[in-house]
């Protein structure tokens, strides 16, 4: 999606941010980050991972669209730590992100939400960071962890219709992993079938399995290259659309 870099800051100075609690061993890398316009600082429910409303607040707003790093949408849903480099302003720490959209900007990495760009800042020094509109920094990834959510996650698209079309979001992940396949078991065909990457982290298939459903993900990152974690009664023989599934599977 096209994304501004105009924002209400004052709105965004008042805010008061807890970031994830994440860690990581990578080294940082350098870059550049700005901002996007957001009417209430959050972000927003048209990202192009398809996380719709979920995408506008998870993490508390500290979101971000990415260039490169959305990868074809195996980046969606991934954490970061960002922060910039100036000391007069910016703060050691700066803000825990995750991606839920994708964007370019003048050069930039990250394109954060109002309030992950606030969070870069020191107390006070807000308004002076927002005046730079553009920003150089360091970001390096983080695992991901959520409070009361640390088991992957998906959720049946409100566009699937029951029984001829069937997509799923996936919304927590955990760890430092990307899931690159989701497939499907076909009881009459003895044969896991693979769904399509619609857009982002939005799979989808036509005429999917009638009763209930086997689900298997492939997963690299932290727990390794090309692992398949395997879920099995994902979802019950009428699935709806809207609702959410946990896995139990837990990925660090």
């Amino acid at each position: 999606m096209e994304i501004s870099v105009k924002c209400p800051i004052f709105g965004c100075l008042l805010l008061v941010l807890l970031p994830m609690l994440c860690s990581s061993q990578d080294n940082f890398v350098y870059s550049r980050a700005t901002y996007y316009g957001s009417p209430d600082c959050y972000g927003t429910p048209s990202g192009a991972c398809g996380f719709g409303d979920f995408g506008r607040t998870v993490n508390d707003g500290n979101v971000a669209a990415v260039s490169y790093l959305y990868r074809n949408g195996s980046g969606c849903g991934a954490c970061y730590q960002v922060r910039c480099t100036n000391p007069t302003y910016c703060s050691d720490s700066g803000a825990y992100v995750v991606v839920t959209d994708h964007g370019e900007g003048d050069y930039t990495d990250f394109i954060l939400s109002p309030r992950a760009f606030a969070k870069l800042a020191h107390p006070n020094t807000a308004f002076e960071l927002f005046s730079y509109g553009v920003v150089d920094v360091q970001f390096r990834r983080v695992s991901c962890q959520y409070p009361n959510y640390n088991t992957v996650k998906f959720k049946v698209h409100e566009h699937s219709r029951y029984p001829d079309y069937l997509a799923i979001v996936i919304i927590y992940v955990g760890g430092q992993n990307d899931i690159t396949v989701v497939e499907l078991w076909q009881e009459d065909c003895n044969e896991w079938k693979g769904m399509r990457r619609s857009h982002g982290a939005v799979w989808d298939m036509a005429n999917p399995p009638k009763g209930d459903i086997k689900l298997r993900f492939q997963v690299s990152g932290s727990v390794g290259y090309g692992r398949w974690v395997m879920v099995t009664n994902a979802l019950p023989s009428y699935w709806k659309a809207g609702v959410d599934y946990d896995t139990n599977i837990h990925l660090y």
